[in-house]
C-alpha cells in the first residue's frame, strides 16, 4: 500500500511539474514567437558581451568611473530625447520590417567598434559617438520590439510572453558576461564586438523566417490612427496620464530606473576598485545577478495576470536588498546578495511591462512602450553620471546605497499617495470630514475663541 501511494504520489508530482512547465512556456507553442525568442537569445548574449567589453575598454582607456557613466548616459540619451518618436514609428510602420532594419544598423556599429579596437586607433570620443549612435537605434528598436510581442502571441498570452522575454534577456545576460570575461582575459576586448555583430544576423534570419499571415495585426482603423497627424505625441502622453493603470507603474519605474538600476555603472567600479578584482569578477557578479533575474522572469511568466501587490512588493524587495548589497564585505557575500536583487528587479520590471501592454490602447501601444523605455532607459543619462560620480568619489557601496534608498522612497510615495487620496474621497462620499479638515476646523474655532 505504501508503494502504491508512493507511485501515485510521484505520478501526481510529475503531472504537476509538467503542467507548471507548460503554463510557464506556453507562448513558445507559437511558431513566430519561438523564432523571435531563439534569435533574441543569441543576440542578447552578444549584446551583453559587447556591454562588458565596452565597459572594460573605457576603464582601460581612462580608469574613470565618471567617464564610464558618461558612456552609458550617451547610449541612453537618445531614448530620453527622441523616445516618443520611436514609439510613433512603432505604431505607424510594419514592426517586423522595422526590426530587421534596426538589427542591420546595430550590426554595422558593432563591426565599426571592432575595427577601431583591432587597428589600435580607438579613443574615448569614438566610443562616445558609437554609444550615442547605438542609442539612436534603440530609440526605434525598443518600443517596436516590446509592442511586437502582442502581434506575435495575441493579448491573452502577453503576460507569459513578457515574462519569457525577460527570462531570455537574463539567460543572455547570464551567458554573455561570463563569455566576455573569458574572451577579454584571453584575447582582449575586440573579439566580443565581432561576436555581437554576428549575433544580429541571427535575429535578422529569425525575423525573415516568420509567417506574417499568423501575426495578430492591428486593424485598419488602428493603423489610420497612427498615420501622419499633428499632436500624436501629446495624444500618447495624455493617454498615459489619464489612465491610472499606466501612470502609476511608469512613475515608479522612472525612479527605480534613474537611481536603482545602474548596475552597469556601479558593478565594474565595485569589482575593480572596491573588491580589487578584474574583468572576470565583474562578469561573475553580473552573471549571478542575471541568474536571479532569470528565476524572477520565469516566475512572472508562470502567473496569469500582473497585480499591483506584486509590482509594489517586488519594488520594496529590490530596494531593501540593494541597501543590503551596499554592506556586503566580500565578493562571495556580494554575489549571494545579488542573486535575490536580480530576482526582485526582474519580477518588478516584467510585472510593470505586462501591466502597461494589457492596459494600453492597441493604437498607442508603441507610444506607451516608448514612454516605458523613456522613463527606464532614458533616465540613465541622469542616473548614470550621478551614480558614476558618487561611486568614484565615495565608493561603489555609496552608489548602491543611493539607488536602494531612492527606490525605497519612491515605493513609499507610490503606496501612501493613493491611500491618502482614497481616504479623502471616502470621507467626502460619507460626509465625514477627514483628519486634516477636522484639525483645520479645531484650529479655526480656537482662534475665534481667543479673539
Amino acid at each position: 500500500m505504501t508503494l502504491t501511494r508512493s507511485r501515485f504520489g510521484d505520478e501526481g508530482a510529475r503531472v504537476a511539474v509538467g503542467n507548471a512547465t507548460r503554463r510557464t512556456f506556453r507562448s513558445l507553442q507559437v511558431r513566430n514567437y519561438r523564432l523571435f525568442f531563439a534569435g533574441q537569445l543569441v543576440s542578447v548574449s552578444g549584446t551583453w558581451m559587447q556591454q562588458v567589453a565596452q565597459t572594460w575598454l573605457v576603464l582601460t582607456l581612462t580608469g574613470s568611473g565618471l567617464d564610464l557613466g558618461v558612456t552609458v548616459a550617451l547610449q541612453f540619451l537618445p531614448m530620453l530625447l527622441f523616445g516618443m518618436w520611436g514609439g510613433l514609428v512603432a505604431d505607424r510602420f510594419d514592426k517586423r520590417r522595422t526590426l530587421i532594419i534596426a538589427q542591420a544598423v546595430a550590426a554595422v556599429l558593432a563591426v565599426t567598434l571592432w575595427a577601431l579596437v583591432v587597428s589600435d586607433v580607438v579613443q574615448l570620443w569614438m566610443v562616445y559617438v558609437l554609444a550615442f549612435l547605438l542609442g539612436l537605434v534603440q530609440v526605434v528598436d525598443m518600443p517596436t520590439r516590446q509592442s511586437f510581442v502582442t502581434e506575435m502571441v495575441g493579448p491573452d498570452e502577453v503576460p507569459n510572453a513578457v515574462g519569457l522575454n525577460s527570462a531570455m534577456f537574463n539567460a543572455g545576460r547570464l551567458v554573455g558576461p561570463a563569455a566576455a570575461g573569458v574572451v577579454i582575459s584571453t584575447a582582449g576586448v575586440a573579439p566580443a564586438f565581432l561576436v555581437n555583430a554576428a549575433s544580429y544576423l541571427v535575429v535578422i534570419g529569425a525575423l525573415w523566417a516568420m509567417r506574417p499571415a499568423e501575426l495578430y495585426r492591428d486593424s485598419r482603423s488602428e493603423r489610420r490612427a497612427a498615420g501622419r497627424q499633428p499632436g500624436q505625441i501629446r495624444e500618447g502622453l495624455r493617454h498615459v496620464w489619464h489612465t491610472p493603470q499606466l501612470r502609476s507603474p511608469l512613475l515608479l519605474v522612472a525612479v527605480v530606473g534613474t537611481f536603482g538600476f545602474n548596475f552597469n555603472v556601479v558593478l565594474p567600479v565595485l569589482a575593480r576598485y572596491t573588491l580589487h578584482g578584474g574583468a572576470s569578477l565583474y562578469g561573475w557578479l553580473t552573471g549571478v545577478m542575471a541568474l536571479g533575474s532569470l528565476v524572477g522572469a520565469l516566475y512572472a511568466a508562470s502567473r496569469a495576470r500582473p497585480t499591483r501587490r506584486l509590482l509594489v512588493g517586488s519594488a520594496v524587495a529590490f530596494a531593501v536588498l540593494t541597501l543590503l548589497a551596499a554592506t556586503a564585505p566580500t565578493p562571495l557575500t556580494m554575489a549571494l546578495v545579488l542573486v535575490p536583487v536580480g530576482l526582485s528587479v526582474m519580477l518588478f520590471l516584467a510585472t510593470a511591462n505586462a501591466t502597461l501592454q494589457l492596459n494600453s490602447s492597441p493604437a498607442m501601444r508603441g507610444r506607451v512602450m516608448a514612454i516605458y523605455g523613456l522613463v527606464f532607459l532614458g533616465s540613465t543619462p541622469v542616473g548614470g553620471p550621478l551614480l558614476g560620480f558618487v561611486s568614484q568619489h565615495w565608493g561603489a557601496r555609496a552608489g548602491l546605497a543611493v539607488g536602494g534608498g531612492a527606490s525605497l522612497a519612491a515605493v513609499a510615495v507610490a503606496v501612501c499617495v493613493p491611500a491618502l487620496r482614497r481616504r479623502r474621497l471616502s470621507g467626502i462620499a460619507t460626509g465625514r470630514p477627514t483628519r486634516g479638515a477636522r484639525l483645520a476646523a479645531e484650529a479655526a474655532e480656537a482662534a475665534s475663541q481667543a479673539a
